[in-house]
């Protein structure tokens, strides 16, 4: 299986992994998956820590290289996933999802066929198949 994490998985994989549960961590540890993480989740990890640091634990660059050192592969965001941004539609009664972050992430995961691993509720709103809500 090919996954691209969120960023909360992303970072609990790296720091904190008592937060996830026991199907992802098996995910991550199997030698048959390929595991990427975005450049939009350093993108918002920068931002998010430039704005609140006692909130995010990690800067953007030790992010990257914790994710290298795991072994997981970058995915740069390329002006095909900006454009299936388009594709990505919630129901009018679904709760508001003001998160651009997720939204290119999930976009990301649809376009390369990956599965999205979130812990977000209300990603499966999207109605995407490859998300994996966590």
């Amino acid at each position: 299986m090919n996954v691209l994490l969120d960023t909360h998985i992303a970072l609990w994989a790296l720091t904190n992994t008592a937060k996830l549960s026991d199907e992802v961590i098996q995910i991550l540890e199997s030698g048959r998956n390929e595991v990427y993480y975005s450049i939009a989740s350093v993108w918002e990890i920068a931002i998010k820590h430039k704005i609140k640091p006692e909130q995010m634990p990690i800067d953007e660059e030790e992010f990257v290289r914790l994710c290298e050192r795991t072994g997981f592969s970058q995915l740069l965001v390329e002006p095909e996933h900006v454009f299936m941004l388009k594709t990505l539609n919630r129901p009018e009664n679904a709760p508001k999802h003001n998160d651009p972050f997720d939204r290119m992430l999930l976009a990301q995961a649809k376009y390369e066929k990956l599965s999205f691993i979130t812990h977000d509720s209300l990603i499966p709103y999207y109605g995407e198949k490859c998300v994996v809500k966590m």
